[in-house]
């Protein structure tokens, strides 16, 4: 049986636990807290870099911008992929594969109409800005992932080619039995875009709308910082 002074031991070990864990679980509650305002704050400061040089690209303009043919595409459930031409028939300028799927990314465009691409890399290659092999994304200044540049491919060329023709539009090409990569039904969008060079750190195409007015708007922002 337990003395009286024995009991007291007891009540203070338990205290002393009781009070580191509720220490641990404060401190814990507290580095959360922390993590997430700094989260907050970078994509704070990303969009903030973009509307920068979307600015800066703006006061550049002078007179007509050379235009690029622009095509999205990519399996319903897959990664969409996104190529610049200076024409249909051309290598294209840049070919990158984004880590949004394609289904996610034409859910957001009909939802908002509006869609704004920002691929960040850091400085440091002696390449041209178009040809940055990484990119960190941020779509409508939400953080998703990386972008890679890679070289055409077989099955890229084949879903370019299927829509050659078309110089505004959306759709789906029919799946086509057996193989890899793109065969199955493919999702794709295409347009014109106007090609803004703001420095050899600063890159902007915007989507034209035909009519000039109406229909959505989709803007792919490049910064080297």
């Amino acid at each position: 049986m337990a003395t009286g002074e024995e009991e007291v031991k007891r009540g203070m070990n338990s205290q002393n636990q009781n009070h580191h864990h509720s220490n641990s679980s404060s401190s814990n509650t507290a580095n959360a807290s922390v993590s997430k305002r700094k989260a907050v704050f970078m994509a704070a400061l990303a969009v903030s870099r973009f509307r920068s040089v979307l600015a800066s690209s703006i006061a550049r303009r002078q007179g007509r911008s050379p235009r690029v043919v622009g095509t999205l595409y990519g399996r319903r459930r897959g990664h969409f992929h996104l190529s610049f031409q200076l024409k249909p028939q051309m290598q294209p300028l840049t070919l990158l594969e984004l880590p949004t799927a394609t289904n996610e990314f034409v859910k957001e465009m009909a939802a908002s109409g509006l869609m704004r691409i920002a691929l960040e890399c850091d400085r440091g290659r002696e390449v041209r800005l178009i040809e940055e092999p990484m990119w960190r994304v941020y779509c409508n200044g939400l953080r998703c992932g990386y972008a890679f540049r890679r070289e055409c491919r077989p099955e890229d060329w084949k879903a370019l080619r299927a829509v050659e023709k078309v110089s505004v539009g959306a759709g789906v090409l029919p799946a086509t039995a057996g193989g890899d990569g793109l065969e199955g039904e493919v999702m794709y969008m295409r347009a014109m875009f106007e090609r803004v060079v703001g420095s050899k750190d600063t890159e902007a195409f915007y989507m034209i709308n035909p009519d000039g007015h109406g229909g959505p708007e989709l803007s792919v922002f490049l910064l080297r910082v």
